[in-house]
């Protein structure tokens, strides 16, 4: 089960694992107030300068967050966090008033959806050296597929 809560709200009985998802601790929160940080999953510095001053509208910073999850430290993060949502409840922390335009909304919806609709579709065989025959030459060589 994957719960979302401001990070400046008290601790629950029924909160599980408090993760906090911000690129930057909070101020004012105790490291006791929090159990796991993966910053890597908090919205890209940037991206929330422009949001919050009007550089942005919130579709566009959503779609912007969701590609930066593809980034490989974002997407370790995130694969991380799947495997905890699956065996335990945990709670998505941050320090945005409202979860309808905060990341930690974006992340909760693709938590609860199967990881082949959030995945990038990528190549069977990529990441292994398979033999590939070249169409101009009779020969074959081997090569990374990526």
């Amino acid at each position: 089960m994957v719960k979302t809560k401001r990070v400046y709200e008290p601790r629950a009985a029924g909160d599980g694992l408090r993760v906090l998802v911000m690129r930057w601790w909070p101020r004012g929160i105790r490291k006791d107030r929090v159990d796991v940080w993966l910053k890597e999953l908090g919205a890209g510095v940037d991206n929330l300068r422009a949001w919050k001053a009007g550089r942005l509208d919130w579709p566009e910073m959503a779609r912007r967050y969701r590609a930066g999850l593809g980034q490989p430290p974002a997407a370790a993060q995130l694969t991380e966090l799947r495997k905890l949502a699956r065996r335990k409840t945990i709670t998505l922390l941050c320090a945005c008033p409202d979860e309808a335009t905060c990341h930690r909304g974006i992340l909760k919806s693709l938590l609860r959806t199967p990881l082949a609709t959030t995945a990038p579709r990528r190549h069977a065989l990529a990441g292994s050296t398979a033999t590939v025959r070249s169409p101009r030459s009779r020969t074959s060589r081997s090569r990374r597929l990526t």
